[in-house]
């Protein structure tokens, strides 16, 4: 009888136990699974939300980080000096600024105001409903708005309602009037910059709301041409304006992984460490009790001219049996419970849309069938030589003798 055969009969000669093994390392090995997709889930996500804007580079003030944007001076001379470079195929630029939206019959809320060049809008947001910004025909005196989802949910911004948006500057209140706004769309945004509530409009509304015809900008918003990558585009540009600061989406997210996602991988490497402990205890106790109570059986084995190799094989591969059908077992168990994970992390105030904490990677799998499988084999080392030292007369005469 082949090793493997023999370890899955004695498995089913202790049901009960079997059963409690598989079912204490199905809940180890979710947990496992739910830590290695958290380790990389918001790295993952925050690449996906840079690459789907449809911009590969994004330059700003060389004196702030990229969450932290100083605005660029002369914005509209940069756009057209960086769309000589051979490197760049579309160049677009991004304001933003707070304002408070005043809707008649609600309390006034505060929310995000965005606008983009001419020509960007078909990669920041992707309309729903309505029309967009530059063809819509409002009545006179009122502005184009396009809303997001969230705050036509909270704010009861509906196509065709109208409302008031008021600039808030920090430390102060303001005494520019505020202007008054028809929504013509709804739309998902791309650069929606947080959880919160955000409109877009025109680049002359956006200046009427801040009462100052500005040419600055938050962010340069670049497409490099294929032929030449993101991080070619970015080199060129820190050639041409020392000055500022190109990231290519792969060097943002290298950076926020080193600096803003380092407590979610520090967080996941303690705990998967804290669970591979816990399945390794587990599955060694399982096995020391299992050899335990089969000494004389293994003597017997023994004796009758099995070697050790053949012995050794079989206890693997019962630790590999109860590993394996848990370890299976917990990646859909681990999946859905990583789903309600993520939605109550995601409720928090202000989290972005379009982020999350856990996102299934194959490589997620791979590594963590890879580690069960090694504390399988770590955890059947001392059964393992407990079962090549025993003495065979002495554990056959003592058995005769009990």
């Amino acid at each position: 009888m082949k090793p493997s055969a023999l370890a899955w009969r004695t498995i089913n000669a202790k049901p009960v136990r079997a059963a409690l093994a598989v079912v204490g390392v199905t809940v180890i090995g979710a947990l496992l699974f739910d830590m290695l997709l958290l380790s990389r889930g918001l790295l993952v996500s925050f690449r996906d939300l840079l690459d789907r804007a449809g911009y590969d580079v994004r330059v700003i003030a060389a004196d702030s980080q990229p969450a932290l944007r100083v605005p660029i001076p002369r914005a509209a001379s940069l756009v057209s000096e960086i769309s000589m470079l051979r490197e760049v195929q579309e160049v677009a630029l991004a304001r933003r600024d707070r304002a408070m939206a005043l809707i008649t019959g609600r309390q006034p809320a505060m929310m995000t105001l965005v606008t983009v060049s001419d020509g960007a809008d078909r990669r920041a947001w992707r309309l729903t409903r309505g029309e967009s910004v530059g063809a819509a025909r409002p009545p006179a005196g009122q502005a184009p708005l396009i809303v997001s989802q969230r705050m036509a949910d909270d704010m009861g911004a509906a196509v065709g309602s109208t409302l008031r948006l008021r600039t808030t500057p920090r430390g102060g209140f303001s005494a520019v009037p505020a202007v008054t706004f028809r929504v013509v769309g709804i739309a998902e945004f791309e650069l929606e910059p947080d959880g919160g509530p955000v409109a877009a409009t025109t680049v002359s509304a956006f200046n009427q709301v801040q009462a100052m015809s500005g040419d600055d900008a938050d962010v340069v918003l670049v497409a490099s041409r294929p032929e030449f990558g993101a991080t070619a585009a970015a080199a060129a540009i820190g050639k041409l304006r020392p000055d500022l600061r190109a990231f290519s989406n792969a060097q943002m997210v290298a950076q926020f992984n080193q600096n803003g996602f380092a407590y979610f991988r520090q967080i996941s490497f303690v705990l998967s460490t804290i669970t591979l402990g816990f399945a390794f205890l587990l599955i060694a106790t399982l096995l020391s009790v299992s050899v335990n109570q089969r000494l004389h059986e293994m003597a017997a084995l023994r004796a009758l001219g099995f070697r050790r190799r053949r012995i050794a094989a079989t206890l693997i591969w019962e630790s590999a049996w109860l590993v394996g059908v848990g370890g299976l077992l917990s990646l859909p168990i681990g999946g859905l419970l990583a789903v309600e994970l993520d939605r109550i992390l995601r409720s928090m105030p202000a989290f972005p849309e379009r982020l999350h904490f856990f996102v299934f990677e194959p490589v997620a799998v791979a590594l963590h069938l890879a580690l069960l499988a090694a504390t399988a084999v770590g955890a059947s080392i001392y059964p393992v030589w407990v079962a090549m030292r025993l003495p065979i007369a002495a554990t056959l005469r003592r058995e005769t003798l009990s």
